[in-house]
């Protein structure tokens, strides 16, 4: 039962990383429209299929403590700059898959933030694998003294943002916050502040370009629920490996739809990257069974010292 559940995990988590690469490719094929147009459909039909599942919810819109309120406009605010960030990389790196490997390392900025955050003491193992990972992404980077960089760079930050919005969210969870009221506040967050922009500098789409931005919503709706599922399924430490697939998933889209070849230096970058994250993963899994090896043994021996004094 326990392999099914994860099973089902791995499936709803490679759902997730194929709907949020094929965001990323329908967001770069709506063309040159004005960024916060783009940010604001991504969110809108969020908004609209999140409200209608929360209506039909026992709980509806609750939030359990009103102090944690400052929780969510940070995980808003932060993740809502993020996904600015995400799509100028989107739209101005050589590949979709560069965008998406410089955002995946939001799991190595997640364990930065948590020392500050949830004043959680990283391993040395974990540190070098974000050591790992940061040198993987300065191969994507590949840093240079001129404006060039700044779209690898603005990539990198979001990473940075999704990191920190994603310790938000972990520090929600312990305080018994629905994930789908996050997912909602978030989504509303940035549909009303995009709103002011989406009006002032809004550029007339055509019909393929309206398209293109309702799919990208479509995409980020389905890749919230896949990853929300995902997690009711299995724990995180044991699945969120697999939403590297996404990078995968974006280099084959980018390559046969884009005509997008990532640079040999992206590739080397993309494989210690990966690395670092499937490194940190077998770590992650090596010691949850040291942890449960000692109260398997106890259990064993408190059972037999039964079986004796029976």
């Amino acid at each position: 039962m326990q392999r099914a559940q994860k099973g089902l995990g791995i499936l709803f988590i490679l759902g997730a990383a194929a709907s949020f690469a094929a965001m990323n490719l329908f967001v770069n094929m709506a063309g040159d429209l004005p960024l916060m147009q783009k940010v604001f459909f991504r969110n809108a039909l969020t908004v609209v299929v999140v409200f209608f599942v929360l209506l039909f919810q026992k709980e509806k819109f609750r939030v359990y403590d009103r102090r944690n309120f400052l929780w969510f406009f940070l995980r808003s605010l932060i993740g809502f700059v993020g996904i600015i960030l995400n799509f100028y990389a989107i739209d101005n790196l050589a590949s979709i898959s560069d965008a998406s490997i410089l955002n995946k390392l939001s799991p190595f900025f997640a364990i930065l933030f948590s020392v500050f955050l949830l004043r959680e003491k990283p391993s040395i193992p974990e540190l070098i694998f974000v050591l790992l990972a940061f040198a993987g992404a300065m191969c994507v980077v590949n840093p240079r003294f001129d404006l060039t960089v700044l779209p690898a760079l603005s990539g990198l930050m979001s990473g940075a943002c999704a990191g920190f919005a994603y310790t938000c969210v972990r520090i929600l969870a312990v305080k018994g916050e629905r994930g789908i009221m996050t997912v909602f506040l978030f989504a509303l967050f940035s549909t009303v502040v995009s709103l002011p922009f989406f009006i002032a500098f809004y550029e007339p789409m055509t019909l393929m370009q309206l398209t293109w931005l309702l799919l990208a919503g479509v995409a980020a709706t389905c890749g919230q629920f896949f990853i929300t599922a995902a997690y009711r399924h299995a724990p995180a430490k044991e699945i969120a490996v697999f939403d590297y697939a996404q990078v995968l998933f974006a280099a084959i889209l980018g390559y046969f739809v884009l005509a997008q070849v990532p640079t040999v230096l992206s590739v080397v970058g993309y494989v210690i990257i990966l690395g670092a994250a499937f490194g940190r993963w077998g770590y992650e899994m090596r010691r949850g069974k040291k942890e449960k090896r000692p109260r398997i043994k106890t259990d064993a021996r408190r059972q037999k010292n039964r079986e004796e004094s029976g």
